[in-house]
């Protein structure tokens, strides 16, 4: 039996290099599974396990504070998009989720209203980033609505304004830019408008907050258009190397940095 299986293990190597699928022999299967549980899928979990670790250390590191909050906004506001789109938009969304979950229990975080629901930008956001359909619009419109409906955001409706940005570059998602600026302003939207439902601020703040918003949401869409750019396109590179090939199925080709790169998807 142990030779049987040795020499399956051999025919797979083989077999993995040459790009065939591999096959294993009548009897095999079951100790094959037992013995290295299909390579590629443990290398898809380390791949995403070290994402995740990323983003944890992303999270301590803090950018601005949150106007009205005691907590502030940090480098994972950068990294949760770009889940979406490495992992896909289910698994990168679930990713966010984790991440933010793990930090709380990792560091003793409290559970205070705020914390729990600044989960939903994050999760929302590399759903956004990671699927191509235009539907995800719709996320803008709605959010507009509910801060309207809200008497403090009526007062404060240039505000909600702002989200008819990105709800135009949401028909534009080829363009890495513009897909990086519906994501960050997908967490943007909801944030917001569940921020005014919990904790409402003054009009006069929210309508203050204007130009610090397209400051800071453009800096945002910056850094997740370069992380997302340079993270895909040393994955491309690192790809080609022989053991670590399984990397190829996280590498989206139409954003690697190149010409045409630069000429039509930038």
């Amino acid at each position: 039996m142990f030779f049987e299986i040795f020499s399956s293990i051999v025919e797979y190597n083989k077999q993995e290099k040459q790009g065939a699928s591999f096959v294993p022999k009548s009897g095999t299967q079951d100790d094959l599974l037992t013995l290295f549980v299909n390579r590629m899928q443990k290398q898809k979990l380390f791949f995403i396990i070290i994402f995740t670790i990323l983003s944890l250390v992303a999270f301590q590191i803090p950018i601005s504070k949150i106007i009205g909050s005691s907590q502030s906004f940090t480098l994972f506001e950068l990294l949760a998009p770009i889940g979406g789109m490495f992992l896909g938009p289910l698994f990168g969304a679930l990713s966010a989720f984790f991440v933010r979950f793990i930090n709380i229990i990792l560091f003793k975080q409290s559970l205070d209203l705020l914390t729990i629901i600044r989960f939903l930008p994050a999760v929302l956001a590399a759903a956004y980033f990671g699927l191509k359909t235009k539907k995800t619009s719709l996320i803008f419109p709605v959010c507009i609505i509910l801060f309207l409906l809200n008497p403090i955001g009526r007062q404060a409706w240039l505000y909600s304004m702002i989200w008819l940005i990105p709800f135009v570059a949401s028909f534009f998602k080829k363009r890495l830019i513009l897909n990086s600026l519906g994501a960050t302003f997908t967490s943007h939207a909801v944030g917001s408008t569940i921020f005014l439902y919990a904790f409402g601020l003054t009009p006069a703040v929210w309508l203050a907050l204007i130009p610090v918003v397209f400051v800071e949401r453009g800096i945002f869409t910056v850094g997740i258009w370069f992380s997302y750019l340079a993270m895909n396109t040393i994955l491309d590179k690192l790809a080609k190397i022989e053991y670590i090939k399984v990397l190829a199925q996280f590498v989206n080709k139409d954003y690697v940095l190149s010409r045409e790169f630069l000429k039509l998807r930038a």
